[in-house]
């Protein structure tokens, strides 16, 4: 993700938390909790025009509207305090993708949002001769087969960092580089599949988060946010303490049990798809992600394809 992107998603979390920190206040006490997070969202959100501040302001409340008929926990009676901060980016290397808590700790109640502007990305992982992607992403360290395969890539993309080389002036990145690095990717995955059945479930975690969350997606171009639940702990649009049901019912979403398919896109060299049970379906996208060769790569990773329990409730812009 470029830094403008970055500044941007920074910026909508800082307006976002604003808004539901002044609507939450105006049923119950609401405390915004200013920790590191917040000052650099801050920073983000003092760099954008006031055209964009309003446009930005505009998406979050269509949100916000929304978030209160989904979760009742936040507006049924009560005096107790909803506490509201962004999370530290550590969080999501750690597989809790949620942006913004909201959170009444008097109940142990917490809900999470994870917010995005104008993209629809699911990760961006690295691979490197030192990233144990198999460990991070499910749990279970890579093979000795898969180093060795993916090695002699990093080890040439060492040498040519050393020479300054730009990867677009690589005489074969596909072949000499996102291929083999693909294969090995892969070929790991589907070994570590037929000895772990749980390999499914948990790369849908891993990529999705370990954690339940509402997806909110702020489309300008078409002046809607876009609100997805994934439900898939049942944490979500629980009714509330004094018995106040959600207006918008959020189903329970299943995770995959099976791998359908997991190969390249057909007539690329450096896409992956994978397929599975229940609907699941992403794709891999692997790139250099600078001017200049770096011994790592990174992924695009990006969910094409959802259970059909998860909605999508589209907010038009008022």
């Amino acid at each position: 993700m470029s830094s403008r992107s970055n500044d941007q998603g920074r910026a909508y979390e800082f307006i976002s938390l604003l808004i539901l920190g002044k609507e939450i206040s105006t049923i119950r006490p609401a405390t915004i909790i200013k920790n590191s997070s917040y000052t650099a969202a801050e920073n983000a959100w003092n760099t954008l025009s006031e055209e964009d501040k309003n446009k930005y302001t505009i998406s979050a409340k269509a949100a916000v509207k929304r978030i209160f008929e989904l979760e009742p926990r936040i507006k049924e009676d009560g005096t107790d305090e909803i506490e509201l901060f962004i999370q530290p980016d550590q969080r999501g290397e750690q597989g809790d993708v949620r942006d913004i808590l909201i959170v009444r700790r008097k109940i142990a109640w917490e809900i999470g949002l994870s917010l995005k502007h104008n993209h629809f990305a699911v990760k961006h992982s690295r691979l490197s001769k030192t990233i144990d992607f198999g460990k991070t992403w499910y749990n279970i360290p890579c093979s000795d087969e898969y180093w060795s395969d993916v090695l002699p890539v990093f080890e040439y993309l060492t040498r040519e960092k050393v020479n300054g080389t730009k990867f677009s002036d690589l005489p074969s990145k596909e072949n000499d580089v996102y291929v083999p690095t693909l294969k090995a990717f892969i070929n790991e995955i589907n070994k570590q599949y037929e000895a772990n059945k749980e390999i499914p479930s948990k790369l849908v975690e891993y990529l999705l988060g370990k954690f339940d969350f509402y997806k909110v997606i702020s489309i300008d171009s078409k002046k809607l946010t876009s609100i997805q639940g994934f439900n898939l702990h049942g944490t979500l649009n629980q009714e509330g303490i004094t018995k106040l049901k959600p207006t918008i019912e959020v189903p329970l979403v299943s995770l995959p049990t099976r791998i359908v398919k997991l190969d390249f896109v057909p007539g690329s060299t450096n896409k992956v798809e994978l397929y599975m049970d229940e609907g699941w379906q992403f794709t891999f996208r692997i790139h250099n992600a600078a001017t200049l060769v770096e011994p790592s790569l990174k992924f695009d990773i990006q969910i094409v394809g959802m259970p059909t329990a998860i909605i999508t409730i589209n907010c038009i812009w008022e």
